[in-house]
Protein backbone atom coordinates (compact mmCIF):
# COMPACT_ATOMS: atom_id res chain seq x y z
CA UNK A 1 0.00 0.00 0.00
CA UNK A 2 3.00 2.28 0.35
CA UNK A 3 3.04 2.45 -3.46
CA UNK A 4 0.35 5.16 -3.34
CA UNK A 5 3.14 7.50 -2.26
CA UNK A 6 4.85 7.23 -5.67
CA UNK A 7 2.27 5.74 -8.08
CA UNK A 8 0.12 8.88 -8.53
CA UNK A 9 3.24 11.04 -8.76
CA UNK A 10 4.56 8.92 -11.61
CA UNK A 11 1.30 9.57 -13.51
CA UNK A 12 1.36 13.32 -12.81
CA UNK A 13 4.97 13.74 -13.93
CA UNK A 14 4.06 12.36 -17.36
CA UNK A 15 0.72 14.11 -17.83
CA UNK A 16 2.09 17.47 -16.64
CA UNK A 17 4.06 17.67 -19.89
CA UNK A 18 0.72 18.40 -21.57
CA UNK A 19 -0.19 21.16 -19.10
CA UNK A 20 -3.64 21.44 -17.54
CA UNK A 21 -5.26 19.41 -20.29
CA UNK A 22 -2.90 16.53 -19.58
CA UNK A 23 -3.44 16.69 -15.83
CA UNK A 24 -7.16 16.48 -16.52
CA UNK A 25 -6.53 12.90 -17.69
CA UNK A 26 -5.15 11.83 -14.29
CA UNK A 27 -8.43 10.29 -13.15
CA UNK A 28 -9.16 8.32 -16.38
CA UNK A 29 -5.60 6.89 -16.35
CA UNK A 30 -5.97 5.98 -12.67
CA UNK A 31 -9.34 4.31 -13.33
CA UNK A 32 -7.69 2.18 -16.03
CA UNK A 33 -4.98 1.15 -13.53
CA UNK A 34 -7.66 0.39 -10.92
CA UNK A 35 -9.47 -1.83 -13.45
CA UNK A 36 -6.25 -3.74 -14.08
CA UNK A 37 -5.81 -3.99 -10.32
CA UNK A 38 -9.25 -5.58 -10.00
CA UNK A 39 -8.40 -8.20 -12.63
CA UNK A 40 -5.09 -8.97 -10.90
CA UNK A 41 -6.73 -9.33 -7.49
CA UNK A 42 -9.29 -11.76 -8.88
CA UNK A 43 -6.58 -13.71 -10.69
CA UNK A 44 -4.26 -13.93 -7.70
CA UNK A 45 -7.05 -15.28 -5.52
CA UNK A 46 -6.89 -18.27 -7.87
CA UNK A 47 -3.10 -18.50 -7.48
CA UNK A 48 -3.50 -18.54 -3.68
CA UNK A 49 -6.05 -21.35 -3.89
CA UNK A 50 -3.96 -23.46 -6.27
CA UNK A 51 -0.61 -22.88 -4.50
CA UNK A 52 -1.26 -22.74 -0.76
CA UNK A 53 2.46 -23.23 -0.05
CA UNK A 54 3.27 -19.84 -1.55
CA UNK A 55 5.93 -19.03 -4.11
CA UNK A 56 3.81 -16.95 -6.51
CA UNK A 57 5.02 -16.79 -10.10
CA UNK A 58 8.12 -18.92 -9.44
CA UNK A 59 6.11 -21.80 -7.95
CA UNK A 60 3.52 -21.65 -10.76
CA UNK A 61 6.15 -21.57 -13.51
CA UNK A 62 8.23 -24.32 -11.94
CA UNK A 63 5.28 -26.71 -11.93
CA UNK A 64 3.52 -25.84 -15.18
CA UNK A 65 5.78 -23.89 -17.55
CA UNK A 66 9.18 -25.56 -17.34
CA UNK A 67 12.59 -24.79 -15.93
CA UNK A 68 13.57 -21.83 -18.12
CA UNK A 69 10.30 -20.01 -17.58
CA UNK A 70 10.68 -20.50 -13.84
CA UNK A 71 14.12 -18.88 -14.11
CA UNK A 72 12.52 -15.89 -15.86
CA UNK A 73 9.98 -15.67 -13.03
CA UNK A 74 12.77 -15.90 -10.46
CA UNK A 75 14.78 -13.22 -12.27
CA UNK A 76 11.78 -10.89 -12.34
CA UNK A 77 11.21 -11.45 -8.61
CA UNK A 78 14.86 -10.71 -7.85
CA UNK A 79 14.65 -7.47 -9.83
CA UNK A 80 11.40 -6.54 -8.06
CA UNK A 81 12.84 -7.14 -4.60
CA UNK A 82 15.92 -5.03 -5.33
CA UNK A 83 13.92 -2.21 -6.91
CA UNK A 84 11.42 -2.33 -4.04
CA UNK A 85 14.23 -1.52 -1.60
CA UNK A 86 15.67 1.25 -3.78
CA UNK A 87 12.31 2.83 -4.65
CA UNK A 88 10.92 2.59 -1.11
CA UNK A 89 14.00 4.20 0.44
CA UNK A 90 14.12 6.91 -2.23
CA UNK A 91 10.37 7.61 -1.80
CA UNK A 92 10.69 7.62 2.00
CA UNK A 93 13.56 10.10 1.87
CA UNK A 94 11.58 12.21 -0.63
CA UNK A 95 8.70 12.33 1.86
CA UNK A 96 11.14 13.33 4.60
CA UNK A 97 12.78 16.07 2.56
CA UNK A 98 9.37 17.36 1.48
CA UNK A 99 8.53 17.92 5.15
CA UNK A 100 11.99 19.32 5.89
CA UNK A 101 13.27 21.03 2.70
CA UNK A 102 16.63 21.83 4.32
CA UNK A 103 17.50 18.13 4.04
CA UNK A 104 16.90 17.97 0.29
CA UNK A 105 20.54 18.65 -0.64
CA UNK A 106 21.61 15.69 1.50
CA UNK A 107 19.39 13.12 -0.26
CA UNK A 108 22.36 11.32 -1.82
CA UNK A 109 23.76 10.75 1.70
CA UNK A 110 20.54 9.99 3.56
CA UNK A 111 19.47 7.20 1.17
CA UNK A 112 22.62 5.05 1.59
CA UNK A 113 22.59 5.71 5.35
CA UNK A 114 19.03 4.36 5.62
CA UNK A 115 19.95 1.39 3.42
CA UNK A 116 23.01 0.55 5.55
CA UNK A 117 20.87 0.72 8.69
CA UNK A 118 18.18 -1.63 7.36
CA UNK A 119 20.80 -4.05 5.99
CA UNK A 120 22.70 -4.09 9.29
CA UNK A 121 19.54 -4.81 11.27
CA UNK A 122 18.69 -7.73 9.00
CA UNK A 123 22.23 -9.13 9.20
CA UNK A 124 21.88 -9.10 12.98
CA UNK A 125 18.68 -11.11 12.66
CA UNK A 126 16.44 -8.48 14.28
CA UNK A 127 13.09 -9.62 12.94
CA UNK A 128 9.78 -7.83 12.83
CA UNK A 129 6.31 -9.15 13.58
CA UNK A 130 3.07 -8.57 11.75
CA UNK A 131 1.69 -6.85 14.86
CA UNK A 132 4.53 -4.32 14.77
CA UNK A 133 3.55 -3.51 11.17
CA UNK A 134 -0.07 -2.89 12.07
CA UNK A 135 0.32 0.47 13.83
CA UNK A 136 2.27 2.40 11.15
CA UNK A 137 0.16 0.79 8.41
CA UNK A 138 -3.09 1.78 10.13
CA UNK A 139 -1.80 5.33 10.71
CA UNK A 140 -0.76 5.62 7.07
CA UNK A 141 -4.05 4.30 5.65
CA UNK A 142 -6.09 6.42 8.06
CA UNK A 143 -3.96 9.45 7.17
CA UNK A 144 -4.49 8.96 3.42
CA UNK A 145 -8.27 8.65 3.89
CA UNK A 146 -8.29 11.77 6.10
CA UNK A 147 -6.42 13.59 3.30
CA UNK A 148 -8.93 12.36 0.71
CA UNK A 149 -12.01 13.21 2.78
CA UNK A 150 -10.56 16.54 3.93
CA UNK A 151 -9.65 17.47 0.37
CA UNK A 152 -13.08 16.55 -0.98
CA UNK A 153 -14.77 18.71 1.66
CA UNK A 154 -12.65 21.77 0.86
CA UNK A 155 -13.60 24.14 -1.88
CA UNK A 156 -10.15 25.72 -1.89
CA UNK A 157 -6.78 24.21 -0.83
CA UNK A 158 -5.83 24.90 2.81
CA UNK A 159 -2.28 25.73 1.70
CA UNK A 160 -0.43 25.86 -1.59
CA UNK A 161 3.13 24.62 -2.00
CA UNK A 162 5.33 26.89 -4.04
CA UNK A 163 8.52 26.01 -5.85
CA UNK A 164 10.13 25.34 -9.20
CA UNK A 165 8.12 23.19 -11.62
CA UNK A 166 9.55 19.73 -12.08
CA UNK A 167 8.43 19.59 -15.74
CA UNK A 168 9.53 22.07 -18.37
CA UNK A 169 9.13 20.31 -21.74
CA UNK A 170 5.55 20.55 -23.03
CA UNK A 171 3.84 18.01 -25.31
CA UNK A 172 0.32 17.54 -26.56
CA UNK A 173 -2.07 14.94 -25.19
CA UNK A 174 -1.99 11.83 -27.33
CA UNK A 175 -2.28 8.07 -27.12
CA UNK A 176 1.45 7.67 -26.53
CA UNK A 177 1.39 10.14 -23.65
CA UNK A 178 -1.57 8.36 -22.05
CA UNK A 179 0.13 4.99 -22.48
CA UNK A 180 3.29 6.39 -20.93
CA UNK A 181 1.31 7.74 -17.98
CA UNK A 182 -0.48 4.41 -17.60
CA UNK A 183 2.81 2.48 -17.63
CA UNK A 184 4.29 4.86 -15.05
CA UNK A 185 1.31 4.60 -12.74
CA UNK A 186 1.37 0.81 -12.89
CA UNK A 187 4.23 1.01 -10.39
CA UNK A 188 1.42 1.26 -7.82
CA UNK A 189 0.51 -2.39 -8.52
CA UNK A 190 3.84 -3.83 -7.42
CA UNK A 191 2.59 -5.31 -4.14
CA UNK A 192 -0.23 -7.45 -5.52
CA UNK A 193 1.84 -10.66 -5.69
CA UNK A 194 3.27 -10.28 -2.18
CA UNK A 195 0.36 -12.10 -0.52
CA UNK A 196 0.53 -15.02 -2.97
CA UNK A 197 4.24 -15.37 -2.13
CA UNK A 198 3.57 -15.46 1.62
CA UNK A 199 0.55 -17.74 2.03
CA UNK A 200 2.38 -20.03 4.53
CA UNK A 201 2.76 -17.03 6.84
CA UNK A 202 -1.01 -16.84 7.43
CA UNK A 203 -2.82 -18.65 10.21
CA UNK A 204 -5.28 -21.43 9.41
CA UNK A 205 -7.38 -21.45 7.34
CA UNK A 206 -4.50 -20.02 5.32
CA UNK A 207 -6.06 -19.93 1.87
CA UNK A 208 -9.25 -18.17 3.00
CA UNK A 209 -7.33 -15.65 5.10
CA UNK A 210 -4.87 -14.92 2.30
CA UNK A 211 -7.67 -14.48 -0.23
CA UNK A 212 -9.50 -12.06 2.07
CA UNK A 213 -6.25 -10.15 2.60
CA UNK A 214 -5.77 -9.95 -1.18
CA UNK A 215 -9.26 -8.49 -1.64
CA UNK A 216 -8.74 -6.05 1.22
CA UNK A 217 -5.46 -4.93 -0.32
CA UNK A 218 -7.14 -4.37 -3.66
CA UNK A 219 -10.05 -2.40 -2.21
CA UNK A 220 -7.83 -0.16 -0.07
CA UNK A 221 -5.23 0.41 -2.76
CA UNK A 222 -7.79 1.07 -5.49
CA UNK A 223 -9.80 3.46 -3.30
CA UNK A 224 -6.72 5.41 -2.26
CA UNK A 225 -5.43 5.69 -5.83
CA UNK A 226 -8.77 6.93 -7.18
CA UNK A 227 -9.29 9.30 -4.24
CA UNK A 228 -5.85 10.88 -4.67
CA UNK A 229 -6.42 11.19 -8.43
CA UNK A 230 -9.66 13.06 -7.78
CA UNK A 231 -7.82 15.48 -5.49
CA UNK A 232 -5.03 15.99 -8.01
CA UNK A 233 -7.55 17.13 -10.60
CA UNK A 234 -9.58 19.14 -8.10
CA UNK A 235 -6.58 21.15 -6.85
CA UNK A 236 -4.88 21.23 -10.29
CA UNK A 237 -1.58 20.16 -8.76
CA UNK A 238 1.63 20.56 -10.70
CA UNK A 239 4.75 18.50 -9.89
CA UNK A 240 7.23 20.68 -7.98
CA UNK A 241 10.94 20.05 -7.67
CA UNK A 242 11.85 18.75 -4.21
CA UNK A 243 8.25 18.15 -3.07
CA UNK A 244 6.24 14.96 -3.58
CA UNK A 245 2.71 15.03 -4.95
CA UNK A 246 1.47 13.31 -1.78
CA UNK A 247 3.04 16.07 0.29
CA UNK A 248 1.26 18.69 -1.82
CA UNK A 249 -2.08 16.89 -1.49
CA UNK A 250 -1.67 16.54 2.28
CA UNK A 251 -0.84 20.22 2.62
CA UNK A 252 -3.75 21.23 0.40
CA UNK A 253 -6.21 19.09 2.38
CA UNK A 254 -4.93 19.51 5.95
CA UNK A 255 -2.73 22.57 5.92
CA UNK A 256 0.84 22.69 7.18
CA UNK A 257 0.08 21.65 10.73
CA UNK A 258 0.23 18.55 12.90
CA UNK A 259 -1.87 16.47 10.50
CA UNK A 260 0.56 17.18 7.67
CA UNK A 261 3.56 15.97 9.65
CA UNK A 262 1.71 12.88 10.93
CA UNK A 263 0.95 11.80 7.35
CA UNK A 264 4.51 12.52 6.20
CA UNK A 265 6.11 10.62 9.06
CA UNK A 266 3.69 7.70 8.61
CA UNK A 267 4.68 7.63 4.93
CA UNK A 268 8.38 7.57 5.80
CA UNK A 269 7.93 4.74 8.32
CA UNK A 270 5.70 2.65 6.05
CA UNK A 271 8.12 3.01 3.14
CA UNK A 272 10.97 1.89 5.40
CA UNK A 273 8.90 -1.16 6.37
CA UNK A 274 8.11 -1.76 2.70
CA UNK A 275 11.83 -1.78 1.94
CA UNK A 276 12.44 -4.10 4.87
CA UNK A 277 9.98 -6.69 3.55
CA UNK A 278 12.36 -7.37 0.65
CA UNK A 279 14.94 -8.49 3.20
CA UNK A 280 12.55 -11.22 4.25
CA UNK A 281 11.53 -12.13 0.69
CA UNK A 282 14.70 -12.10 -1.41
CA UNK A 283 16.94 -14.16 0.94
CA UNK A 284 14.16 -16.76 1.12
CA UNK A 285 13.87 -16.79 -2.67
CA UNK A 286 17.65 -17.10 -3.09
CA UNK A 287 17.62 -20.01 -0.61
CA UNK A 288 14.99 -21.78 -2.76
CA UNK A 289 17.05 -21.10 -5.89
CA UNK A 290 20.18 -22.39 -4.17
CA UNK A 291 18.30 -25.54 -3.15
CA UNK A 292 17.34 -25.93 -6.82
CA UNK A 293 21.03 -25.51 -7.80
CA UNK A 294 20.32 -22.23 -9.60
CA UNK A 295 22.44 -20.13 -7.22
CA UNK A 296 25.60 -20.95 -5.23
CA UNK A 297 24.75 -23.14 -2.24
CA UNK A 298 26.15 -20.57 0.17
CA UNK A 299 22.90 -18.62 -0.39
CA UNK A 300 21.14 -21.47 1.44
CA UNK A 301 23.44 -21.30 4.48
CA UNK A 302 21.85 -19.60 7.49
CA UNK A 303 23.58 -18.03 10.46
CA UNK A 304 22.70 -19.07 14.05
CA UNK A 305 20.09 -16.28 13.98
CA UNK A 306 18.51 -17.89 10.89
CA UNK A 307 19.72 -15.09 8.60
CA UNK A 308 20.64 -15.92 5.01
CA UNK A 309 23.62 -13.59 5.06
CA UNK A 310 24.60 -13.77 1.39
CA UNK A 311 21.05 -13.00 0.24
CA UNK A 312 20.87 -10.00 2.58
CA UNK A 313 24.25 -8.69 1.44
CA UNK A 314 23.45 -9.21 -2.25
CA UNK A 315 20.21 -7.27 -1.82
CA UNK A 316 21.89 -4.43 0.05
CA UNK A 317 24.73 -4.05 -2.44
CA UNK A 318 22.41 -4.17 -5.48
CA UNK A 319 20.03 -1.60 -3.99
CA UNK A 320 22.99 0.63 -3.08
CA UNK A 321 24.20 0.60 -6.69
CA UNK A 322 20.75 1.67 -7.91
CA UNK A 323 20.38 4.42 -5.29
CA UNK A 324 23.81 5.88 -6.04
CA UNK A 325 23.29 5.65 -9.81
CA UNK A 326 19.91 7.43 -9.48
CA UNK A 327 21.32 9.94 -6.94
CA UNK A 328 18.52 8.90 -4.58
CA UNK A 329 15.86 10.30 -6.95
CA UNK A 330 12.59 8.41 -6.66
CA UNK A 331 11.26 9.38 -10.08
CA UNK A 332 14.31 7.92 -11.82
CA UNK A 333 13.76 4.50 -10.24
CA UNK A 334 9.96 4.19 -10.38
CA UNK A 335 9.76 3.71 -14.20
CA UNK A 336 11.96 0.62 -13.86
CA UNK A 337 9.74 -0.97 -11.24
CA UNK A 338 6.71 -2.14 -13.19
CA UNK A 339 8.49 -4.15 -15.93
CA UNK A 340 9.68 -7.03 -13.77
CA UNK A 341 6.37 -7.01 -11.92
CA UNK A 342 4.34 -7.45 -15.09
CA UNK A 343 6.65 -10.20 -16.32
CA UNK A 344 5.91 -12.07 -13.09
CA UNK A 345 2.17 -11.34 -13.40
CA UNK A 346 2.09 -12.70 -16.96
CA UNK A 347 3.99 -15.87 -16.09
CA UNK A 348 1.77 -16.56 -13.08
CA UNK A 349 -1.45 -16.13 -15.05
CA UNK A 350 -0.22 -18.19 -18.00
CA UNK A 351 0.81 -20.97 -15.63
CA UNK A 352 -2.60 -20.86 -13.99
CA UNK A 353 -4.29 -21.28 -17.37
CA UNK A 354 -2.35 -24.52 -17.83
CA UNK A 355 -3.12 -25.52 -14.25
CA UNK A 356 -6.88 -25.27 -14.72
CA UNK A 357 -6.69 -26.96 -18.13
CA UNK A 358 -4.96 -29.97 -16.57
CA UNK A 359 -7.03 -30.07 -13.39
CA UNK A 360 -10.46 -29.71 -15.08
CA UNK A 361 -11.95 -29.09 -11.63
CA UNK A 362 -15.32 -27.45 -10.99
CA UNK A 363 -15.57 -24.06 -12.69
CA UNK A 364 -12.37 -24.60 -14.67
CA UNK A 365 -13.71 -22.85 -17.78
CA UNK A 366 -14.43 -19.50 -16.14
CA UNK A 367 -11.18 -19.79 -14.18
CA UNK A 368 -9.23 -20.26 -17.40
CA UNK A 369 -11.04 -17.27 -18.88
CA UNK A 370 -10.18 -15.11 -15.85
CA UNK A 371 -6.50 -16.06 -15.72
CA UNK A 372 -6.18 -15.94 -19.50
CA UNK A 373 -7.67 -12.44 -19.60
CA UNK A 374 -5.30 -11.39 -16.81
CA UNK A 375 -2.31 -12.87 -18.68
CA UNK A 376 -3.20 -10.95 -21.86
CA UNK A 377 -3.67 -7.67 -19.98
CA UNK A 378 -0.41 -7.96 -18.01
CA UNK A 379 1.52 -9.08 -21.13
CA UNK A 380 0.27 -6.01 -23.02
CA UNK A 381 1.10 -3.85 -19.99
CA UNK A 382 4.63 -5.30 -19.87
CA UNK A 383 5.17 -4.55 -23.57
CA UNK A 384 3.75 -1.04 -23.24
CA UNK A 385 5.82 -0.30 -20.13
CA UNK A 386 9.04 -1.58 -21.73
CA UNK A 387 8.44 0.41 -24.93
CA UNK A 388 7.39 3.63 -23.21
CA UNK A 389 10.18 3.56 -20.65
CA UNK A 390 12.95 2.01 -22.75
CA UNK A 391 15.00 5.19 -23.11
CA UNK A 392 14.40 6.12 -19.45
CA UNK A 393 16.24 3.11 -18.09
CA UNK A 394 13.91 0.23 -18.99
CA UNK A 395 16.65 -1.08 -21.28
CA UNK A 396 18.57 -1.97 -18.12
CA UNK A 397 15.78 -4.29 -16.92
CA UNK A 398 15.41 -5.77 -20.41
CA UNK A 399 19.10 -6.71 -20.26
CA UNK A 400 19.25 -7.75 -16.61
CA UNK A 401 16.41 -10.29 -16.80
CA UNK A 402 18.02 -12.51 -19.49
CA UNK A 403 21.45 -11.99 -17.89
CA UNK A 404 20.14 -13.35 -14.59
CA UNK A 405 18.54 -16.28 -16.41
CA UNK A 406 21.78 -17.12 -18.22
CA UNK A 407 23.75 -16.85 -14.98
CA UNK A 408 21.39 -19.15 -13.09
CA UNK A 409 21.35 -21.65 -15.98
CA UNK A 410 25.16 -21.76 -16.03
CA UNK A 411 25.26 -22.30 -12.27
CA UNK A 412 22.75 -25.13 -12.60
CA UNK A 413 24.78 -26.78 -15.38
CA UNK A 414 27.91 -26.49 -13.25
CA UNK A 415 26.16 -28.25 -10.37
CA UNK A 416 24.99 -30.97 -12.76
CA UNK A 417 28.61 -31.60 -13.79
CA UNK A 418 29.67 -31.60 -10.16
CA UNK A 419 26.85 -34.03 -9.38
CA UNK A 420 28.01 -36.45 -12.09
CA UNK A 421 31.51 -36.38 -10.61
CA UNK A 422 30.18 -37.04 -7.12
CA UNK A 423 28.27 -40.09 -8.34
CA UNK A 424 24.74 -41.07 -9.23
CA UNK A 425 22.14 -40.42 -6.54
CA UNK A 426 20.91 -43.63 -4.91
CA UNK A 427 23.91 -45.69 -6.11
CA UNK A 428 26.37 -46.63 -3.38
CA UNK A 429 30.03 -45.77 -4.11
CA UNK A 430 32.81 -48.32 -3.92
CA UNK A 431 34.28 -49.18 -0.54
CA UNK A 432 36.97 -46.79 0.71
CA UNK A 433 40.50 -48.20 0.82
CA UNK A 434 43.78 -47.29 2.40
CA UNK A 435 46.36 -45.76 0.06
CA UNK A 436 49.95 -44.74 0.58
CA UNK A 437 49.92 -41.09 1.60
CA UNK A 438 52.86 -38.72 1.41
CA UNK A 439 53.04 -36.31 4.32
CA UNK A 440 54.90 -33.06 3.72
CA UNK A 441 55.81 -30.62 6.49
CA UNK A 442 57.08 -27.16 5.52
CA UNK A 443 59.68 -26.09 8.13
CA UNK A 444 60.74 -22.47 8.60
CA UNK A 445 63.25 -23.00 11.39
CA UNK A 446 64.32 -25.46 14.05
CA UNK A 447 62.01 -24.57 16.92
CA UNK A 448 59.17 -25.82 19.12
CA UNK A 449 56.64 -25.04 16.39
CA UNK A 450 58.52 -27.39 14.02
CA UNK A 451 58.51 -30.11 16.69
CA UNK A 452 54.72 -29.86 17.00
CA UNK A 453 54.28 -30.03 13.21
CA UNK A 454 56.54 -33.08 12.79
CA UNK A 455 54.92 -34.85 15.76
CA UNK A 456 51.48 -34.37 14.19
CA UNK A 457 52.75 -35.58 10.80
CA UNK A 458 54.40 -38.70 12.27
CA UNK A 459 51.12 -39.49 14.04
CA UNK A 460 49.30 -39.50 10.70
CA UNK A 461 51.67 -41.83 8.81
CA UNK A 462 55.23 -43.02 8.26
CA UNK A 463 56.09 -41.39 4.93
CA UNK A 464 57.00 -37.94 6.27
CA UNK A 465 59.19 -35.42 4.45
CA UNK A 466 60.30 -32.07 5.85
CA UNK A 467 60.66 -29.26 3.33
CA UNK A 468 62.57 -26.03 3.88
CA UNK A 469 62.57 -23.11 1.43
CA UNK A 470 65.84 -21.18 1.52
CA UNK A 471 64.86 -17.51 1.34
CA UNK A 472 67.42 -15.02 -0.03
CA UNK A 473 67.98 -13.42 3.38
CA UNK A 474 68.98 -16.61 5.25
CA UNK A 475 71.91 -19.02 5.30
CA UNK A 476 71.14 -22.50 3.96
CA UNK A 477 74.34 -23.82 5.58
CA UNK A 478 73.33 -22.56 9.03
CA UNK A 479 69.89 -24.17 8.74
CA UNK A 480 71.41 -27.51 7.61
CA UNK A 481 73.79 -27.53 10.59
CA UNK A 482 70.90 -26.77 13.00
CA UNK A 483 68.86 -29.62 11.48
CA UNK A 484 71.73 -32.10 11.76
CA UNK A 485 72.27 -31.12 15.39
CA UNK A 486 68.56 -31.63 16.12
CA UNK A 487 68.43 -34.91 14.14
CA UNK A 488 64.63 -35.54 14.17
CA UNK A 489 64.92 -38.74 12.03
CA UNK A 490 62.85 -37.18 9.25
CA UNK A 491 64.34 -36.64 5.78
CA UNK A 492 64.83 -32.95 4.89
CA UNK A 493 64.58 -31.44 1.41
CA UNK A 494 66.14 -28.00 0.87
CA UNK A 495 64.45 -25.95 -1.86
CA UNK A 496 65.98 -22.97 -3.61
CA UNK A 497 63.91 -19.82 -3.78
CA UNK A 498 63.91 -17.40 -6.68
CA UNK A 499 60.96 -15.07 -6.04
CA UNK A 500 60.98 -14.58 -2.24
CA UNK A 501 57.87 -16.75 -1.83
CA UNK A 502 57.35 -20.03 -0.01
CA UNK A 503 54.18 -21.37 -1.63
CA UNK A 504 55.52 -21.64 -5.18
CA UNK A 505 58.64 -23.75 -4.46
CA UNK A 506 56.74 -26.08 -2.09
CA UNK A 507 53.92 -26.59 -4.60
CA UNK A 508 56.39 -27.27 -7.43
CA UNK A 509 58.22 -29.85 -5.33
CA UNK A 510 55.01 -31.62 -4.27
CA UNK A 511 53.73 -31.64 -7.85
CA UNK A 512 56.99 -33.05 -9.25
CA UNK A 513 57.77 -35.73 -6.65
CA UNK A 514 54.34 -36.95 -5.48
CA UNK A 515 52.27 -36.95 -8.67
CA UNK A 516 49.48 -39.54 -8.60
CA UNK A 517 49.64 -39.97 -4.82
CA UNK A 518 47.51 -38.53 -2.06
CA UNK A 519 49.28 -35.77 -0.20
CA UNK A 520 48.82 -34.32 3.26
CA UNK A 521 50.58 -31.03 3.97
CA UNK A 522 50.84 -30.17 7.67
CA UNK A 523 51.26 -26.46 8.33
CA UNK A 524 51.91 -25.32 11.88
CA UNK A 525 51.12 -21.76 12.87
CA UNK A 526 51.00 -19.72 16.05
CA UNK A 527 47.60 -18.88 17.53
CA UNK A 528 48.16 -15.39 19.03
CA UNK A 529 46.90 -14.85 22.59
CA UNK A 530 44.72 -11.82 21.73
CA UNK A 531 42.82 -10.38 18.81
CA UNK A 532 45.13 -7.49 17.93
CA UNK A 533 48.17 -9.83 18.07
CA UNK A 534 46.90 -11.64 14.95
CA UNK A 535 48.70 -9.06 12.82
CA UNK A 536 52.08 -10.14 14.26
CA UNK A 537 52.78 -13.50 12.49
CA UNK A 538 54.22 -13.43 8.97
CA UNK A 539 51.21 -15.39 7.64
CA UNK A 540 53.39 -17.52 5.37
CA UNK A 541 50.89 -20.28 6.19
CA UNK A 542 48.18 -18.38 4.33
CA UNK A 543 50.44 -18.13 1.29
CA UNK A 544 51.08 -21.87 1.40
CA UNK A 545 47.39 -22.70 1.70
CA UNK A 546 46.37 -20.48 -1.22
CA UNK A 547 48.74 -22.37 -3.52
CA UNK A 548 48.35 -25.91 -2.20
CA UNK A 549 44.56 -26.04 -1.95
CA UNK A 550 44.35 -25.73 -5.75
CA UNK A 551 46.25 -29.01 -6.21
CA UNK A 552 44.32 -32.28 -6.69
CA UNK A 553 44.53 -35.09 -4.11
CA UNK A 554 46.04 -32.70 -1.58
CA UNK A 555 44.85 -32.14 1.98
CA UNK A 556 46.09 -29.06 3.81
CA UNK A 557 46.09 -29.47 7.60
CA UNK A 558 46.45 -26.43 9.84
CA UNK A 559 47.97 -27.10 13.25
CA UNK A 560 47.36 -24.13 15.52
CA UNK A 561 49.77 -23.91 18.45
CA UNK A 562 48.39 -21.67 21.17
CA UNK A 563 50.54 -19.17 22.99
CA UNK A 564 49.57 -18.63 26.63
Amino acid sequence: MASVSYGPEAIVLVLATAGGLGLGMTLPVTLAIAALLAVLIASYRQVIAAFPNGGGAYAVAKRHLGHRTSLLAAASLIVDYVLNVAVSIAAGVAALTSAFPALHDYTIWICPAVLVGITALNLLGITESARAFMVPTAVFVAGIFVVIIGGLLRSEPAAVTTGTAAVSDIHTVGVLLLLKAFSSGCAALTGVEAIANAVPGFQEPRVERAQRAEVALGLLLGTMLIGLAVLIEKFSLQPIEGTTVLSQLTEAALGHGVGYYVVQFATVVLLALAANTSYGGLPTLTRLLADDNCLPHRFAVATPRQVYRYGVLALGVSAAVLLVAAAGTMNVLVPLFAIGVFVGFTIAQTGMVRHWWQARSEGWRWRIALNGFGAVLTFVAAIVTSAMKFTEGAWLIVLVLPALMVGMERIRNAYIRIGHHRGIAGVLPAQPRRTGTAIIVPIAEVCELSREALSAAMSIGDDVTAVHVCLPTESATAFAKAWEAWHPEVPLVMLENSDATVGGPVAAYVRAHFAGRRKVVVIAEIDPPSGWARILPSHRSDELERVLRKMPDTVVCHLRVQVS
